[in-house]
């Protein structure tokens, strides 16, 4: 069966962190303007909007019309929470090579932060906590919040495989290297391992540097056909696979949950769509919401053996100048925060080769990995600066 054709054609970023100014609906029409600008069309050429909300649920719908779009032939919300951006590329990309749409906008913005209230705040609203029945037990057991489910997720691999908060460290550092190289990054003072190690509990196992930011901002790509995109004033990033991993794990004994995420599903799925095997791939952008979720994101892509993530950090592998190189933007733990929208910005802009002091010098292959959830959704797309054969 023939695959689509298609490339995401145009990338538009407005600023991110603690900003109290602008709601997300003017931050997702600045971004999708900021998208169309740099694809080099008008935004009445756009006829589809793919939108994503985080926590403050401040866009939906009504984008349209806050953008004065008119006759779209493709509108709809998309949530699978931090894997959507993987999520509304593949639907944009199914649409433009079915006809439905020729020009997709995917767009995801949130203002979770907001002046005078801790960071926290913005992730522990007592209405995300209410759960009926039996599933209110975990939180009348004080299980509230992402932060534990992780650190549950962590301290199951340590238990299994012997993992480290040493190893744990070793991920944030290689993060926050990049970061230092990134001017878009909100936190870029240089990290050691004794900072990591002196950094407070959040949950234990994990401490604070093992968590990642909190940001309000916008971010949104356009997609369209490869064909078309060689005829736009861009640098156009073609999408060569794309697949999605939903484990469904339930708290009970015999789970592997924690151990081996729905990446190793949708990985499987975007490579072999794509036609390359993990060895191929230069360049990795994974969903960081905190350092073990790289470490087990690694292993089920198979860039290592189940249980060697720790080690593999160690080496140094994924940090400036080493030979599987990650998250080189500084990811969500020191970059900025957009759900799948951070590892997909960074992965345009190495495939554009627009990096800076930190452009990758090969990056044939970016694989960017979203994740949902407490491991419970993921998403893999495989892109190129290649048109695909």
């Amino acid at each position: 069966m023939s695959r689509p054709f298609a490339a995401i054609v145009g990338l538009g970023m407005t600023a991110m962190g603690k900003l109290f100014d602008q709601s997300a609906s003017e931050l997702a029409v600045a971004a999708v303007r900021g998208a169309v600008q740099d694809a080099g069309l008008r935004l009445d050429q756009l006829d589809g909007l793919l939108i994503n909300h985080g926590v403050s649920a401040g866009i939906g719908l009504g984008l349209q019309r806050d953008l004065g779009l008119r006759d779209l032939t493709l509108l709809a919300e998309v949530q699978s929470f931090g894997s959507s951006a993987g999520v509304m590329v593949a639907q944009a990309t199914m649409a433009v090579a079915s006809g439905t749409a020729t020009a997709v906008a995917c767009v995801f913005a949130d203002t979770p932060l907001q002046s005078g209230a801790s960071i926290g705040a913005a992730y522990s609203d007592p209405k995300r906590r209410m759960r009926p029945g039996f599933a209110g037990m975990s939180v009348a057991g004080g299980l509230i919040g992402p932060s534990v489910g992780y650190a549950l997720a962590a301290r199951r691999h340590m238990d299994r495989f012997g993992t480290t908060s040493e190893q744990l460290g070793a991920i944030a550092i290689s993060t926050r290297q990049w970061a230092v190289l990134n001017p878009l990054a909100q936190m870029r003072e240089p990290m050691s391992l004794s900072d990591h190690q002196n950094s407070r509990w959040v949950v234990e196992p994990l401490r604070l540097f093992d968590c990642c930011l909190v940001s309000n901002g916008a971010i949104a790509v356009v997609v369209t056909s490869a064909e078309r995109a060689t005829a736009l004033d861009c640098t156009p990033v073609h999408i060569h696979g794309w697949g999605q991993g939903h484990p469904g794990y339930f708290s009970e004994a015999g789970s592997d949950f924690g151990l081996v995420t729905g990446a190793k599903q949708s990985g499987r799925q975007a490579m072999t769509m794509a036609g390359v095997t993990v060895d191929q791939i230069d360049i990795r952008e994974l969903y960081d919401c905190y350092t073990y979720t790289t470490l087990v994101t690694l292993e089920d892509y198979g860039f290592c053996n189940k249980g060697e993530g720790g080690m593999l950090a160690q080496t140094g592998a994924l940090g400036p100048g080493g030979d599987l190189p990650t998250n080189t933007g500084g990811g969500q733990l020191s970059s900025y925060y957009m759900w799948g929208m951070t590892p997909l910005s960074e992965a345009i802009i190495q495939a554009r080769g627009v990096g800076g002091d930190r452009q990758v010098p090969k990056h044939d292959l970016v694989l960017v990995s979203g994740n949902g959830g407490v491991l419970d959704h993921h998403s893999t797309l495989i892109l190129s600066p290649h048109p695909r054969n």
